[in-house]
C-alpha cells in the first residue's frame, strides 16, 4: 500500500504537460478556449466550479446548468512539444499555440464563451 508520502513524492515528480484545452458544449458547439503549462489542473478547475455552480463565466455556467454535465466535454486539444535545442521557450512556444488555436476555433460570441482580447492563460 502507498503511504502518503510515496503519492506526493510521484505528484511532485509526474511531468506536467503545457498546451491547449476547451470545454465544449456538445449540443451547441460553443466552447471555452484556454491554456496552460499544467493541462491537467485547469480542466480539473473548471469542472469542478461548472459542478458546483460558481465558475466565474456566468454563460458558460448557465449553459451548464440548463443542459447538465452530460452535454459538456473536457478536451485537450494540443500538447506542446519541448525541444531541446538552444533558445527554446515553453511560454512563446505556449503563445504560438494559442493564438494558432484562436484563429482556427474563434470561441467568441455564438461560436464560444471566451471574451475577445481577453488572455486565456490559466
Amino acid at each position: 500500500m502507498e503511504t502518503r508520502a510515496d503519492l506526493k513524492r510521484q505528484y511532485k515528480e509526474t511531468k506536467r504537460e503545457a498546451g491547449i484545452f476547451q470545454v465544449k458544449n456538445t449540443v451547441t458547439g460553443k466552447v471555452l478556449l484556454g491554456s496552460s503549462t499544467n493541462l491537467h489542473g485547469p480542466l480539473n478547475k473548471h469542472a469542478f466550479m461548472l459542478k458546483i455552480g460558481r465558475h466565474d463565466n456566468g454563460q458558460l455556467q448557465n449553459d451548464w446548468n440548463e443542459l447538465g454535465p452530460g452535454a459538456f466535454a473536457f478536451e485537450i486539444l494540443e500538447v506542446v512539444q519541448e525541444k531541446d535545442t538552444p533558445g527554446f521557450s515553453l511560454a512563446d512556444e505556449l503563445t504560438l499555440l494559442e493564438q494558432i488555436w484562436l484563429e482556427k476555433l474563434e470561441p467568441y460570441g455564438e461560436r464560444g464563451y471566451n471574451t475577445q482580447g481577453a488572455r486565456i492563460r490559466e
